[in-house]
């Protein structure tokens, strides 16, 4: 079978804001012709959930192509190369939820490791869509929570909590049965071919994963080849080949963002800044900071509306959201 050729993806970094469950991206802001001058995929750091209210155009799934239209549910998981295009000269109009379904999980069953593992697992194992009609109960729920989020009643962290929570065994529930189904379907061959048709980045999520919630941390090679069951050797290999950079690097490119984006929320010294982004010498963050951005962290502080593009620069790009 002939080598598929190597994309490049971005990465497009969300945060949940602190304090609450899910990031909630709603309203007329989000009409626009997605896809113009893109032509790229990109993967997030959380599950993303999005509801097509109006337009027509195609969702790119890795290396699937499917039509969308309004009444349209997409669930796709971290680390998941996809893009959304929309009819040429067209706008449409999507609302977006994004979340940690790990983080649900555990402060809901805070002693039961091998369930949250084992739901975790299946929501972030495939992509799934559903049209108009396929899925109502899926679609309510998701609706619930994006209209808790807009009018923010009364007890509204205490609704969303519980609708998220059905919404992560909702998903769990669905994968569940469409890979019991696909296992029937397929000979082992067929699985073989299925599982190496995917992109590359598979090999390496759980390694993504690993550094999104651990960047504050000492990162060990062996433990992030670990998280993708391969060897040091092959772990680094595969990761240079489908980031286009070294896992240090990468590392490096996460903390910097998040130390960007510290820097715009809080009034940390650098010193504290460091620490707090998994640097354990003011030198080291300010060398990797300027290798990055191309400035000192205290010239980005100034003025960081000049330098935030130079992110965006990169082969894997750190960016916040769209």
């Amino acid at each position: 079978m002939a080598s598929r050729k190597k994309q490049e993806i971005e990465l497009r970094f969300y945060e949940v804001p602190q304090g609450e469950m899910v990031l909630p991206l709603l309203g007329s802001g989000w009409i626009r012709e997605y896809g113009n001058d893109i032509n790229v995929l990109h993967f997030h750091n959380l599950c993303e959930i999005g509801y097509c209210i109006d337009g027509e155009g195609e969702m790119i799934f890795d290396d699937v192509v499917v039509p969308f239209e309004p009444g349209m549910l997409t669930i796709i998981p971290k680390n998941f190369p996809h893009t959304t295009k929309s009819k040429l000269h067209t706008k449409s109009y999507w609302e977006y939820l994004f979340f940690e379904p790990d983080d649900i999980l555990n402060e809901t069953y805070p002693d039961n490791k091998f369930f949250v593992e084992k739901i975790g697992k299946l929501v972030n194992e495939n992509e799934q869509h559903f049209y108009a009609g396929e899925n109502d109960e899926m679609v309510s729920i998701v609706r619930m929570i994006m209209e808790e989020c807009r009018n923010r009643q009364n007890y509204s962290r205490e609704c969303i909590k519980g609708l998220l929570l059905a919404l992560v065994i909702a998903i769990a529930r669905q994968d569940k049965g469409k890979n019991e189904q696909k296992e029937k379907a397929l000979s082992s061959e067929e699985k073989t071919e299925d599982m190496t048709h995917h992109s590359g980045i598979y090999h390496i999520a759980g390694a993504l994963d690993y550094i999104t919630k651990q960047y504050m941390e000492e990162i060990r090679m062996e433990t992030l080849a670990a998280c993708c069951n391969l060897s040091e050797t092959h772990f680094r290999r595969l990761f240079v080949e489908y980031m286009n950079m070294t896992p240090v690097e990468y590392i490096n490119l996460v903390r910097i963002q998040q130390a960007c984006e510290l820097m715009k929320k809080t009034h940390y010294s650098m010193e504290e800044l460091a620490v707090k982004v998994g640097y354990t010498t003011v030198s080291t963050f300010n060398r990797n900071f300027r290798k990055i951005i191309g400035t000192s962290p205290y010239q980005y502080k100034k003025n960081s509306n000049s330098f935030e593009g130079k992110l965006l620069n990169l082969k894997v790009s750190a960016k916040k959201g769209w």
